[in-house]
């Protein structure tokens, strides 16, 4: 075993008490059948910017613009300094398809094809905040924006979150939610909570979809 894939290991392996203390948005858990589940969220503020790119390289350009305004691009609204904002999970993908109501925790949406398209990504902030308490971002393609509770499908899964595997997952989820006589509501999205040097086999991922 050589010394850099030992750092990884070592570090991936202490990723999962390390993620057990960041938030998590609330929700209830409505109903679970193995992978699956039906989630009601309840309220939530989340941080939002739409990015254009693949998947990963859009991933990639709205992590950084959304990172910069939680680690300081940004303006308190008492004291007129800058404010850290601590990391929640999970980070969310989704593809910007027209007039789609955005959700989710941190997501990212696409239009086009595999090779290209706009893609929303959002962090959902921590509990504590409302709209007025939260600091004002510099960065003007950071949107803060308030959710209403919402209904999601979620299918549960480890592993690498490529375009491939993402849309495998998403097909699963949208034959199970068929199959339960339930009916989406929005495009599928991309939650994804542990950071990048987690081993494949120890990460957490999510496809989400809401319902009606």
């Amino acid at each position: 075993m050589n010394f850099a894939f030992t750092l990884a290991l070592a570090a991936a392996l202490a990723a999962p008490p390390v993620m057990a203390r960041i938030e998590e948005p609330a929700f209830d858990t409505e109903k679970s059948s193995g992978d699956f589940e039906v989630r009601r969220y309840a309220p939530r503020i989340v941080a939002q910017a739409e990015v254009e790119g693949d998947l990963w390289g859009a991933s990639n350009d709205g992590f950084r613009v959304i990172a910069g305004y939680i680690f300081g691009n940004n303006v308190a609204v008492t004291g007129g300094g800058a404010e850290k904002i601590a990391m929640t999970a999970p980070v969310t993908t989704e593809p910007v398809a027209g007039k789609i109501a955005m959700t989710a925790p941190v997501t990212m949406e696409r239009t086009g094809d595999a090779a290209g398209g706009r893609y929303r990504m959002h962090f959902v902030m921590p509990a504590r905040y409302t709209l007025a308490t939260l600091p004002r971002p510099n960065d003007d393609r950071v949107k803060l924006l308030e959710l209403p509770p919402q209904r999601m499908a979620v299918v549960k899964f480890s592993g690498l979150s490529g375009e491939g595997k993402v849309k495998e997952k998403t097909d699963e989820l949208l034959a199970w939610v068929k199959a339960e006589g339930l009916e989406a509501a929005g495009a599928a999205q991309l939650a994804r909570y542990d950071p990048p040097w987690t081993l494949p086999f120890l990460r957490r991922n999510e496809v989400m979809v809401p319902l009606r």
